[in-house]
């Protein structure tokens, strides 16, 4: 009876202990879920969960174009994950859309931080409407950056790191080049730095990536998918409807974008078929790089406003077609900008200025930026060129592609990164 009473007693305390905690729990969300509603900007916040983790998705009013604030506005979504106010800040510059809060590996590098990351204008559910493509430019996007993290940083006292990947991590990059000091440490992954609307060094660089053996392979295989697209495109099984530019256009430019998509996601050489093989191995191989998607209808939308940005200030790159205009049948003269907006296709405008300065500015004047790359990417023919001006550090990661991480860097590097974060942030990282 004594054990029984004894047991219910401590069950009963454990009960209410629970109760307080969930309680307080809740207080604190509520706190912070009015806190950040308070913030200047924030329009509205929603609470979701995601893999039991529970965080914030805060609509920001935004200037379509800053330098008009009383002007046309729009919403930008900016996910936070709360883990208190006096932790580090991982800030997320997102090129693209943003699903929720991410980080990579920089997560467990610091420990506990908060986690915000910023969807980038005219992508997901942050476009403008009307649709002004004109204010889709580098200076703006930083200008959003810099409205949210001086609104979060009222609240969010710790040190802020900054980063992003591919085009998240140029976003990161260009944010560091117009307010230098709003965060402590830029981290930016596998982030080109092109200076001009088609950068030469991009081709330089795929005449020389990896072995020879494996060019001529690829080379040989793009040839034969032209010479033989009568028999391959049918196995496609690809649908009319979807390519609005034609199917035999969108096959031949995915043909020429083969060897980037199979450089930036490391696709291994022994799965090239010879150019003799069955149509279907030649099939086979050319769904599972899946570079003809980026031309149907579905890729172009979904990229259509990097495709602007791309060719009005970003840069990107065209084909060198020299081995491969015999073949060409349906796309005598490719050029990228079939990939811009439908809108703006003919009167694409490209401003040298903007790539300019960044890069100037990057050389000269930006301290506490980290560059990683990989050796295999094809971004990596634009990476940042260092010329010890300034503290910023740069690995290349060997045997790397668009995955490069420090992670995955040599012992020399991971010193170098650490030791360097460490003074910037006067904190030291995890190691492990």
């Amino acid at each position: 009876m004594g054990w029984s009473l004894g047991v219910r007693r401590s069950a009963g305390l454990v009960a209410a202990v629970m109760a307080s905690v969930v309680l307080a729990h809740a207080q604190a969300s509520d706190e912070i879920l009015a806190k950040l509603k308070s913030l200047p900007g924030v329009v509205d916040v929603a609470t979701e969960g995601r893999n039991n983790v529970t965080y914030y998705d805060l609509s920001f009013k935004q200037p379509v174009d800053h330098r008009r604030p009383t002007g046309a506005t729009f919403v930008q979504h900016v996910f936070l994950r709360n883990t208190g106010f006096d932790q580090p800040v991982l800030l997320g510059t997102e090129g693209y859309a943003a699903r929720g809060p991410e980080g990579g590996e920089l997560v467990r590098m610091l420990g506990t931080p908060n986690l915000v990351t910023v969807e980038h204008r005219y992508f997901g559910r942050s476009i403008p409407d009307p649709v002004d493509w004109s204010q889709l430019t580098i200076k703006n996007a930083a200008d959003d950056m810099h409205a949210i993290v001086t609104a979060l940083k009222t609240l969010y006292k710790g040190k802020w790191v900054a980063t992003g990947a591919s085009k998240g991590g140029q976003t990161a990059l260009y944010y560091k080049c117009y307010y230098p000091r709003d965060v402590d440490a830029t981290v930016a992954y596998v982030a080109p730095v092109n200076i001009g609307q088609e950068d030469p060094r991009i081709n330089e660089f795929m005449a020389h990536v990896g072995d020879e053996a494996t060019r001529a392979k690829i080379k040989a295989y793009q040839i034969a998918l032209l010479k033989r697209e009568d028999e391959v495109l049918p196995l496609l099984k690809v649908k009319d409807a979807d390519y609005s530019m034609g199917v035999a256009k969108a096959y031949e430019y995915g043909v020429l974008e083969f060897p980037y998509a199979f450089w930036q996601y490391g696709s291994q050489p022994s799965g090239l078929p010879a150019p003799d093989a069955p149509a279907q191995d030649l099939a086979d191989e050319y769904k599972k790089v899946n570079s003809m998607f980026y031309y149907s209808d579905a890729g172009i939308k979904t990229f259509e406003a990097f495709y602007y940005q791309a060719f009005t200030e970003i840069g990107y790159y065209n084909y060198d077609i020299t081995d491969f205009k015999p073949y060409l049948k349906h796309n005598p003269n490719p050029t990228n900008t079939d990939l811009c907006p439908a809108a703006t296709r003919g009167h694409i405008v490209y401003n040298p200025a903007t790539l300019a300065f960044v890069f100037h500015y990057l050389q000269y004047e930006a301290q506490n930026v980290a560059f990683v790359y990989g050796e295999t990417d094809a971004w990596s023919s634009t990476q940042m060129e260092l010329l010890g001006r300034t503290n910023a550090v740069k690995m290349v990661v060997k045997g790397a592609w668009h995955n490069a991480s420090v992670r995955a860097a040599s012992d020399e590097q991971k010193k170098q990164f650490f030791d360097a974060m460490d003074a910037w942030l006067e904190m030291k990282l995890r190691r492990d």
